[in-house]
């Protein structure tokens, strides 16, 4: 991946803030500090690699734990002081085992803007357990034909509580259909990330107006 780092404005000690997001769930991960080097290697390798502080040497993020951060785009905010870096997490991204390393109260809420992809990374480790155990799995063990057919069955049952205009209905079916579209997503090996960006642009250039 392209990034320029001439335009950067770095500390006097070299050093850029960076904050990591991940791109499916809108959670923020961590937030950490980058020097020149370290962002080119992000750049070649495309995937996150950082500047200890304490070590005073670069640090590619996972080397030790196997949790690398593939990294999707890399944003400087408007003052070009300060970098976001939008990852894909391969696993945990705090040295405690934690997702995140803001979780000082608790978990974070899943709240309406990063539940999708919270739900998005639960599904795909529900399709790797054993059929017998999970419904995901079970359901893609059946195959696409089978999926589909359920992402129909919801859709008709969305449709007719739609219809009747029973709201509670409609809630519940509408999430019955949604499950299962993630679902058949799975079956497609289509990431929810491809159908955000489809739909971002079809809406191009109007939700900014």
């Amino acid at each position: 991946m392209g990034f320029d780092t001439g335009s950067i404005r770095f500390d006097d000690k070299g050093l850029v803030p960076v904050i990591l997001q991940d791109i499916s769930t809108g959670e923020v991960l961590t937030l950490a500090w980058a020097n020149r080097q370290a962002l080119e290697e992000t750049a070649r390798r495309g995937e996150m690699v950082l500047y200890s502080r304490s070590r005073q040497e670069l640090w590619h993020k996972g080397t030790t734990s196997g949790n690398t951060m593939k990294v999707v785009n890399i944003l400087k905010d408007c003052d070009s002081d300060a970098i976001l870096a939008l990852v894909e997490p391969s696993g945990p991204a705090c040295h405690t085992g934690s997702v995140s390393c803001f979780n000082e109260n608790g978990p974070a809420s899943s709240d309406g803007a990063t539940f999708p992809g919270k739900l998005w990374r639960f599904l795909k480790e529900r399709s790797k357990a054993s059929p017998i155990e999970s419904y995901t799995a079970r359901l893609l063990s059946e195959g696409v034909t089978r999926v589909a057919q359920k992402v129909g069955e919801e859709g008709v049952e969305t449709a007719l509580a739609s219809v009747s205009g029973d709201r509670k209905a409609f809630i519940s079916e509408a999430a019955d259909l949604f499950f299962h579209t993630m679902v058949a997503a799975l079956a497609m090996d289509v990431e929810l990330t491809e159908i955000w960006a489809e739909l971002e642009e079809r809406h191009r250039g109007r939700m900014d107006k």
